[in-house]
């Protein structure tokens, strides 16, 4: 029997946050996404195991499109400004999928073992982030500044979910007044951001 052949993994995204922007994530079916897709499951299948394995390809695609606008020449900039950047450009990214982002959050969120398997890729993007900003995000040091930064940006995503205003005002000053009041604690505790790795 020939293998299915595989779909475009962009469209099975596609389909799968269209489906998410019109509906509860969690009534979303993996049948749900092949129709939507225009695929069979087999073929779905050969590309995503399963409704968490789309979500992780989303999250790297925007990965991708945070990290391709890194600029070099901005390295000379506070860190708190680069930090802004950064994660003000995820949320540009995220920004046509807006309905879709609540509805997964909350039903993601919702689930303890769902959020728990969401937990590292989540922490892997912040890592990311960190390092586009020129922050580095390993050692112990690192760890903690990635979860840091992991809370900043959830607790913004609720204030973006909720800001309906052309230039995301609120968005953007919740996320500023975070990222300062994170900076202070940071200089209080010793986990100042600095570029070269961390040894420990």
């Amino acid at each position: 029997m020939a293998a299915p052949r595989k779909p475009s993994p962009d469209r099975v995204i596609k389909a799968a946050m269209a489906l998410a922007a019109e509906r509860r994530w969690r009534a979303v079916t993996l049948t749900d996404i092949a129709d939507g897709a225009g695929v069979s499951l087999s073929q779905l299948h050969a590309v995503f195991s399963s409704k968490g394995a789309i979500l992780r390809a989303f999250s790297d695609k925007i990965d991708a499109v945070v990290l391709e606008g890194t600029d070099d020449e901005a390295r000379d900039e506070p860190i708190n400004d680069r930090l802004l950047d950064v994660l003000v450009r995820r949320l540009e990214a995220l920004q046509d999928y807006k309905p879709a982002i609540g509805s997964i959050l909350r039903d993601t969120l919702a689930d303890p073992a769902a959020a728990l398997c969401g937990g590292p890729r989540l922490l892997r993007s912040m890592a990311w982030s960190l390092e586009a900003a020129g922050v580095a995000s390993s050692g112990v040091r690192g760890r903690l500044r990635t979860k840091g930064l992991a809370a900043i940006y959830l607790s913004t995503l609720y204030v973006w979910l909720r800001d309906d205003s052309p230039d995301l005002g609120r968005t953007l000053a919740h996320l500023d007044r975070a990222l300062r009041r994170a900076e202070r604690l940071a200089m209080t505790i010793g986990l100042a951001a600095r570029a070269a790795p961390d040894s420990d």
